[in-house]
């Protein structure tokens, strides 16, 4: 069937990828050598080729791009503005991605065609495209995560503390919460386990370091089990 040029479309898949270092969640970006937007920092992605599927666009642009080859991924939204690109119609596929630090510092294969750099999501620098519209619709749906703590998994593999995991809490929901109440409910709800050390080399007291269990069900962070 041949639709005409009406319904010729240029698909491109993008992706958020988080991690969490030192109890700050950050998200990888690429700065553009080319214009437009020449200098400006987008999120890694990739024009969708005739004989590829989207996950297998996004997977390949992600080692392309960013060396790593495995991570949680999953599909988050669509954007179709027929302005989103000043040089051409192009309808993008976001996608979510989630990776630990000591994955990111062990298996990272730099690129040298690509320079890229972790940011704070409360730092983001000038973005172009709707890179940056795309990022925060991607931010919120990662909030909507933070009770599953088989999601939290993913970037919290081993070894975090609970002040850690608190500050990504605040910082993903802006709300400041009593560190007591946040202790308590944390420990109760029996997600994790002491894994009998402390993070020596810091300045400060040494705080105790958790791992989450390996359970089979989910359990709401702040509820009862599902």
């Amino acid at each position: 069937m041949n639709l005409g040029k009406n319904y010729n479309n240029i698909l491109e898949t993008l992706v958020s990828i988080f991690t969490v270092e030192d109890g700050e969640m950050k998200v990888l970006l690429l700065r553009k050598k080319t214009d437009p937007y020449k200098g400006y920092w987008i999120l890694p992605g990739e024009l969708v080729r005739n004989d590829e599927t989207l996950e297998d666009c996004i997977t390949d642009a992600i080692l392309d791009k960013t060396g790593l080859s495995s991570m949680y991924l999953e599909q988050a939204n669509s954007f179709s503005d027929l302005d989103r690109d000043p040089e051409e119609r192009i309808i993008a596929f976001s996608f979510l991605g989630l990776i630990d630090s000591i994955t990111v510092r062990l298996k990272r294969i730099e690129k040298e065609e690509y320079e890229t750099n972790w940011f704070s999501i409360d730092s983001i620098p000038k973005m172009g495209y709707d890179h940056d519209n795309i990022l925060n619709k991607t931010i919120e749906i990662l909030k909507t995560k933070l009770s599953d703590y088989s999601f939290l998994k993913y970037l919290f593999p081993s070894d975090f503390t609970l002040p850690e995991l608190q500050n990504v809490y605040e910082q993903l929901t802006r709300i400041k919460i009593d560190r007591r109440n946040f202790r308590k409910k944390i420990l109760n709800s029996e997600l994790i386990e002491s894994t009998g050390d402390k993070n020596e080399g810091y300045t400060g007291r040494p705080a105790n370091l958790y791992r989450f269990k390996p359970n089979n069900f989910n359990i709401n962070t702040f509820g009862e089990s599902a």
